[in-house]
């Protein structure tokens, strides 16, 4: 079983003051090779010495200097690594050691299991919407942010890896109306004290929505849209970002026997008021062109297509895939003629958790998981419309602050996937489980 391990879980108490303002971060953990994140105060020299487990004698290292121009943050990409292991690193920031002298974080590399047994079991961690208040800065009356504690709960459950589903922060207008600005936000609610154990503990991969793009329901014509990808790539540690010919966040996540396509729904988005019709985009061409071709070379029994708005829900008033028809049921149509199994739509964004399902005639049902907030305000007194929903799946909906599980388990033939959320408090609130079968066309005389 792939597990996530911290050998030590290091507490500010362990850490030496002031050396670094955030992470380590442990970010893409691929079968030999692992991105580790981190942001010092200033431009400083930093260094990471990595070894596997055990054999501290033959440990690699890394140095580089983290600049202004890509906002004192860097990524190390190590490599030689073998799959399966455990690692133990250490880090300096200006030849000053960032943890005590016998102290090191740990991560372990994907099993190499194709072609010679089972996938192994694992755990996702996923969820959206984190409001971190500023008073200075945020709108008068009572705090929109609060519950911060739910990280705590979260950093400690037994996983092996966390999804973050867009508006991962909040810019305020304070910080938009000038690209010299937003920086300032993404650093400050990255380095939340409270976010550390995560970052550490988890290999971390993230979309994002309006509020960490920009303005609120925003898109493509955004003017800062440049430089809020570029703070984006900087500050996330994810496998890559968008294509050559077409920029973006967008990008696909293997980890075990499940793909994880992470959608990019600002970038390209036309805005929601325009008429509908072929001109009007959520994700534009090139962006499911590329999913397209994923899907088909996808051989996956779980394919998760992940987006920051809801998709398949066709019963609300706010932002979703549902204003752009055109595109989306063009999109829906061909995911039928192509006959493409095993997908799950993921979402996040709307303050409050839900589930989905829209069922097609002579083929499996569509599912979509909405996880929302996780300390962002909740929608709680527009449940009762909610509930109106035909599709809704009546026992999932949450009103309350929250974060989701996805656990994946069983052999090859009967591998299935059981989505649970939870509160603040770790209380599990709802369990539902989908087979390898569900997501699975009829056979003929089915």
């Amino acid at each position: 079983m792939f597990k996530i391990i911290l050998l030590l879980l290091l507490t500010s108490s362990n850490l030496i003051a002031s050396t670094l303002k955030s992470g380590p971060m442990l970010g893409h953990t691929a079968l030999r090779g692992a991105n580790i994140w981190i942001e010092t105060s200033k431009p400083s020299m930093v260094k990471i010495k990595y070894w596997e487990k055990g054999k501290s004698k033959h440990s690699k290292q890394l140095v580089t200097k983290t600049l202004s121009s890509n906002y004192n943050m860097h990524t190390f990409k190590l490599s030689g690594l073998e799959p399966g292991l455990t690692y133990h690193y250490q880090l300096w920031v200006d030849k000053k050691p960032v943890q005590k002298k016998k102290d090191f974080f740990s991560f372990k590399t994907q099993e190499l299991w194709m072609w010679r047994r089972d996938a192994p079991d694992f755990t996702v961690l996923t969820g959206s919407c984190n409001f971190e208040n500023e008073e200075a800065h945020d709108r008068a009356g009572t705090p929109y942010g609060g519950g911060y504690e739910i990280f705590d709960t979260i950093a400690e459950q037994n996983a092996d890896m966390m999804l973050w589903l867009g508006d991962n922060w909040y810019y305020r207008e304070v910080d938009f109306d000038a690209e010299q600005n937003m920086i300032y936000r993404a650093s400050k609610d990255k380095g939340r004290d409270f976010l550390q154990p995560i970052f550490r503990k988890f290999p971390n991969y993230a979309i994002w929505d309006d509020h960490d793009f920009g303005p609120d329901n925003s898109g493509g014509y955004f003017i800062h849209k440049a430089k809020s990808l570029d703070i984006f790539k900087k500050t996330w540690a994810n496998p890559s970002y968008g294509m050559p010919e077409t920029p973006g966040t967008f990008t696909k996540v293997r980890f075990n026997d499940v793909d994880f396509f992470l959608l990019d729904d600002r970038y390209h988005r036309s805005n929601e008021n325009l008429p509908d019709g072929p001109n009007k985009h959520m994700y534009g061409d090139a962006q499911l062109l590329w999913l397209k071709n994923q899907l088909v070379a996808s051989r996956q029994p779980f394919k998760f297509i992940v987006g920051g708005n809801q998709m398949l829900n066709d019963y609300h008033k706010w932002e979703g895939w549902d204003k752009y028809r055109h595109e989306r049921d063009a999109f829906l149509k061909w995911l039928d003629d192509a006959k493409i199994e095993g997908v799950v739509f993921l979402s996040g964004d709307k303050h409050h958790t839900e589930m989905l399902k829209i069922p097609r005639k002579d083929a499996y049902p569509l599912y979509e998981l909405t996880c929302s907030p996780f300390t962002a305000g909740t929608h709680e007194k527009w449940l009762g419309d909610e509930r109106k929903k035909p599709t809704l799946i009546q026992e999932t909906l949450v009103g309350v602050k929250n974060f989701c599980k996805l656990n994946f388990s069983g052999n090859k033939q009967e591998r299935s996937l059981t989505i649970e959320s939870y509160n603040i408090e770790g209380q599990k609130l709802w369990t539902k489980t989908l087979t390898k079968d569900d997501l699975t066309y009829p056979k003929n005389g089915d």
